[in-house]
């Protein structure tokens, strides 16, 4: 779920600029007192309108599939039906932050969600995007967001309420640094993916702490200024499939990074130190794209197998249980 996770590049600057003053109203920006699934459902289809059957945040992507093969590494070291089960075939689906089913693909977050189809109906699902970090780090910091952008849209406010709303909550403002200057990658294949949420997988000796990231083998790709006047709004489901059809596969290295112990889990706007051991879990190749083999699932990032557990992250049950009544939304053609 994304809608403001990707910030404009005016919203950044401004940020940048209002983190230096003091915020004149402290009460005006401070994040909601309260925040649940149903506030998320809400302001999701204010700000996007309402389209029946289609997800209500990721509306627009393309399903893909393939197969998930896992390292040495991570089958000696950690105990996980993940890793057990030797290759194992994948559903995946790459999307574009927020509602709108006619998204921009010129700008903005992607994301990537990826169910692990394993032996006895087992399903490990992950979902990611292309920032490493999420927008505050709560789930009410995330809400004032987005309810600043409906109000924005609306009339009753402009960019500089969002810029003095990030400014007046510092765990806001490391995602407005991590994502300030970065340009869209030129496919959903040449960017790097990141879990952003920590998790715990059980190793021979003890459990370990850990947050992933998709790297792609090829390499990352950035469009260009020029491109994104040019190009069309809508072009990565096309280059997907002319990707795969020029090299016949394409995938990504899925890295793990083991956190310290003083390295938070409950708080996904604080990225860990960049000298954490990392760890190659595996590669996932994707093979076809198209189809509509993804629509069905709902990639919840809590649906787990044996040997992983979701972290005290406060954004991952707001996460799942906003998944869970969009999937049911969806089903209902609502």
């Amino acid at each position: 779920m994304k809608y403001a996770l990707s910030i404009s590049a005016g919203a950044v600057a401004l940020a940048l600029a209002t983190s230096s003053v003091a915020v004149a109203d402290d009460h005006k920006y401070a994040p909601p007192a309260s925040a649940n699934a149903q506030d998320f459902i809400a302001v999701f289809k204010e700000l996007n309108g309402v389209h029946p059957g289609l997800r209500k945040a990721h509306a627009k992507g393309v399903c893909a599939a393939g197969k998930f093969t896992p390292s040495a590494a991570a089958t000696d070291r950690f105990n996980t039906a993940l890793f057990d089960s030797g290759e194992v075939p994948v559903t995946l689906r790459f999307s574009m932050g927020g509602g709108n089913p006619e998204a921009d693909e010129r700008q903005g977050t992607r994301g990537v969600g990826i169910q692990f189809q394993l032996p006895n109906n087992q399903q490990h699902n992950i979902a990611g995007i292309t920032s490493a970090l999420f927008s505050g780090s709560t789930p009410n910091h995330f809400l004032g967001l987005l309810q600043w952008n409906l109000k924005i849209m609306r009339g009753e406010a402009t960019r500089e309420d969002i810029a003095k709303y990030i400014a007046a909550n510092p765990s806001m403002q490391a995602a407005v640094e991590w994502n300030k200057g970065k340009m869209p990658s030129t496919e959903y294949t040449n960017a790097d993916y990141y879990g952003i949420h920590a998790f715990w997988a059980a190793g021979e000796q003890q459990r370990e702490k850990f947050r992933w990231q998709l790297v792609p083998t090829s390499g990352n790709e950035y469009l260009t200024q020029e491109e994104q006047k040019s190009l069309p709004t809508t072009f990565l489901a096309e280059r997907l499939m002319e990707r795969l059809e020029a090299d016949g596969e394409v995938s990504f290295d899925w890295h793990w990074t083991i956190g310290a112990e003083e390295d938070p889990t409950n708080d996904p706007s604080v990225l860990w130190p960049e000298d954490r051991e990392r760890v190659h879990v595996g590669k996932i190749t994707i093979t076809a794209a198209g189809g509509e083999n993804c629509t069905p699932i709902n990639f919840d990032p809590m649906r787990v197998v044996r040997g992983i557990q979701p972290s005290d992250d406060p954004v991952l049950p707001m996460r799942s249980a906003a998944y869970a009544i969009s999937f049911g939304q969806r089903l209902s053609n609502q």
